[in-house]
């Protein structure tokens, strides 16, 4: 009688739906905490423009009018808890740090405290939700620069990164982005009571700016705009009467001679009123939280233009901690973390297959409006400042880093 033999059966492992990611880094621009660091942190915002202390004062001023210290901190503390709290709800052991591009915690330190923990494959959320070369290449180009200065600190050799750090798509038109501003907007119609204009609000950029944010699919203008007419379609629905509405601009900088986006939503406001309207809805849609752009240009300058000109201004609060756009973003992370799995299982090269599997769409990736979803992996040519024109600095999350 032949001996008993044992048979072994394989045992299969089940990764983490965060898998491959160690951490979440909370991606922002950072802001002053107090009137000391409010020069300090504008030279860093405009370093290597030639920018002189003098027209930083100007700018300054907008800071010290709420004590010297942006709100764009706290709320980065609010949401970084918050996406805690929801990766805790789901069960989801995956840590989120924050850093800044112009402020404490810088980037390289937040990386630099990921890693020390252990971490060696992270996902950033940029609290930016639009594509351009400000919403998205600058943030990368940080992000390069961090990761080559962490290389540095661990002893590698010049290009080596000791960490690889993915990122969520551009998720303006995501779901949860796009219902916690149809959420915010019919609030504010509810509260001013009676029918009223919706202006939408973002960022101005530089035309030259606009023309290159095209590569990605859509141009920043033409992102809010998608964005713009399914909220506004949303909450006709939820307040049941016609809505009109407008997309305006504010934070305009640079010399006069250079156009940017317009029309400036103070100049919009004068516009509106000229033609019997007598009652307004401001939706800061171009903006994750009420940092400095909505705090002053809106709260202070927009809200008391509207004042000037006799009209009733509500405005809107943007998306912040709201339920649907926190679980939009860790929503958008399971994406990604799909993506790069599958990314993992197309092929040896981790760039190469990232783009595969970014372009084929293996994932399903949720959106809102007409456009289609944007690319967790940059194609070049991807948010330059001019058209055509590289900054010659090398940007991380790319299909060509120097692009």
């Amino acid at each position: 009688m032949a001996p008993d033999t044992a048979v072994s059966t394989p045992t299969s492992t089940v990764r983490s739906p965060v898998a491959p990611y160690d951490a979440l880094l909370l991606f922002s621009f950072g802001g002053p905490d107090g009137p000391d660091d409010v020069l300090p942190f504008l030279r860093n915002v405009t370093r290597g423009k030639n920018i002189p202390d003098e027209r930083l004062a100007v700018v300054a001023e907008h800071y010290h009018h709420f004590g010297g210290a942006s709100p764009i901190n706290g709320q980065n503390l609010a949401l970084q808890k918050a996406l805690t709290e929801e990766l805790a709800r789901r069960g989801l052991d995956l840590p989120v740090v924050w850093g800044n591009r112009n402020w404490e915690p810088y980037t390289r330190d937040a990386l630099s405290a990921a890693y020390s923990d252990g971490a060696r494959r992270m996902v950033a959320v940029v609290t930016s939700a639009y594509s351009s070369y400000s919403g998205c290449r600058q943030y990368r180009e940080n992000l390069w620069a961090s990761l080559d200065e962490l290389g540095t600190d661990v002893g590698l050799g010049e290009g080596e990164h000791p960490l690889v750090v993915d990122k969520v798509r551009s998720y303006f038109n995501h779901p949860g982005f796009v219902q916690a501003n149809v959420d915010a907007v019919t609030e504010a119609f509810e509260s001013i009571g009676r029918d009223a204009r919706l202006v939408f609000v973002t960022h101005s950029i530089p035309d030259t700016m606009e023309e290159a944010s095209q590569v990605s699919g859509a141009s920043y203008s033409a992102q809010h705009l998608d964005v713009a007419a399914t909220v506004a379609a949303a909450v006709e629905e939820r307040i049941g009467r016609p809505v009109t509405w407008d997309l305006a601009y504010c934070s305009r900088s640079g010399p006069p001679s250079q156009p940017w986006l317009e029309p400036d939503v103070n100049d919009h406001l004068t516009a509106i009123a000229a033609q019997g309207v007598q009652a307004v809805v401001l939706s800061p849609i171009g903006f994750v939280s009420d940092h400095m752009e909505v705090a002053f240009d809106l709260d202070t300058e927009a809200l008391a233009t509207a004042a000037e000109l006799g009209l009733v201004a509500v405005r809107a609060d943007s998306v912040g901690t709201r339920e649907p756009f926190v679980r939009g973003l860790v929503d958008l992370v399971l994406e990604r973390a799909a993506l790069a799995r599958d990314a993992e299982a197309s092929g040896p090269h981790p760039v190469t297959a990232d783009v595969v599997a970014d372009a084929a769409r293996p994932v399903p990736e949720a959106t809102a409006g007409a456009l289609p979803p944007y690319r967790s992996v940059c194609r070049p040519g991807c948010c330059q400042m001019r058209a055509g024109t590289p900054t010659g600095i090398p940007a991380a999350c790319s299909t060509d880093p120097w692009s």
